[in-house]
């Protein structure tokens, strides 16, 4: 009853979002119940619904995570965007360069490839606050668009496939392919990765001792530091934790799905991921079930904006005002106490 009673709130906003949004929809003279209907339940109509929403559910659960593992200390790592291409990028050189690899070898070193290079991106950002205490959200921000570059710069070098019509790679080694749950539609061990990366940064963060301290520093730093916490390896661990976990992400899409790095492999799932990790109040707990939830919406608006020509930019509106009404009630219950 007190967990029902705590997640009220959170179930109003939701409900409140959806139906401001109905009205928006209402409004430009669309049918908002044949919309909704169309969102929700397109996920699992057809077994490709379902795997496309799968597909989605992995770079958002671990791009968020990139955002809520920092959180956790206090922190705000808004690079998850450049860290999953620095994943992807490692993660096409290792393919490429050593794709004659048998696949026991290949398969982990392109995705350890990419954990590792994720995670020196945001070590970066880390170094430069433990270093000179330069503000996380600006380095962040910054190497992002040093990341857009150097994709444009790997994907029109030697590498290019020339018969591609936008920057891209030729393939990693076959060998490096991440091996396939369902073959038709789709479907690659990426997911279960994902699933365990998930439960290892939850008992991390909540049933061992070096990740109560990184949760004791974000809560409280002056505290922590008091009671003998090193608080700024804290940050730089969380930033690299989450770093590395963007980087994963990255290299999955490449392993598993596009098996080459394309520009604009990112999609929107970094920007995604930080309204998931709003959403789910930077609680690591709760961020795969948001993510498939946001999945869900995702691949409902595809349908959407084919079947009913509604512009698949509401479901961001759906999604903003999610985030909106949660800090609203937020804000409401802090004046309540």
């Amino acid at each position: 009853m007190t967990q029902i009673k705590k997640s009220l709130p959170y179930i109003i906003a939701v409900v409140g979002a959806f139906i401001a949004a109905g009205i928006f929809i209402a409004a430009i003279q669309y049918n908002p119940f044949e919309a909704y209907k169309t969102l929700i339940t397109t996920s699992f109509r057809t077994p490709n619904g379902f795997i496309q929403t799968l597909m989605k559910w992995v770079p958002l659960t671990l791009t968020a995570l990139a955002f809520t593992v920092p959180l956790s200390s206090g922190k705000y790592n808004i690079g998850a965007e450049g860290q999953f291409l620095a994943g992807a990028i490692g993660a096409t050189t290792v393919g490429i360069l050593l794709a004659d690899l048998p696949p026991a070898l290949l398969i982990p070193l392109v995705i350890i490839a990419g954990i590792i290079t994720g995670a020196l991106w945001g070590l970066i950002s880390a170094w430069l606050l433990y270093q000179f205490n330069i503000n996380e959200i600006l380095s962040t921000v910054l190497l992002n668009f040093i990341s857009f570059q150097l994709v444009d710069y790997v994907a029109t070098g030697p590498w290019r496939d020339p018969s591609a019509g936008a920057p891209t790679t030729i393939a990693i080694g076959q060998n490096g392919y991440l091996p396939m749950l369902i073959k038709n539609p789709p479907l690659s061990i990426g997911v279960i990765l994902m699933i365990l990366v998930a439960i290892g940064i939850y008992f991390y963060t909540n049933k061992t001792t070096s990740g109560y301290e990184l949760v004791a520093t974000g809560a409280n730093p002056r505290a922590a530091k008091v009671h003998g916490i090193d608080t700024r390896k804290m940050f730089l661990l969380s930033m690299v934790i989450g770093a590395a976990a963007a980087g994963l992400a990255g290299a999955m899409e490449v392993s598993g799905v596009q098996h080459r790095l394309i520009e604009g492999i990112h999609s929107n799932f970094a920007t995604l991921g930080l309204i998931i990790g709003l959403i789910s109040r930077g609680k690591n707990q709760a961020v795969p079930f948001v993510a498939f939830f946001i999945a869900v919406l995702e691949v409902g608006a595809s349908a959407m904006q084919r079947t009913m020509m509604i512009p698949s930019q509401v479901v961001l509106i759906v999604e903003a005002l999610i985030v909106i009404f949660i800090l609203l009630s937020d804000l409401i219950k802090r004046r309540q106490k």
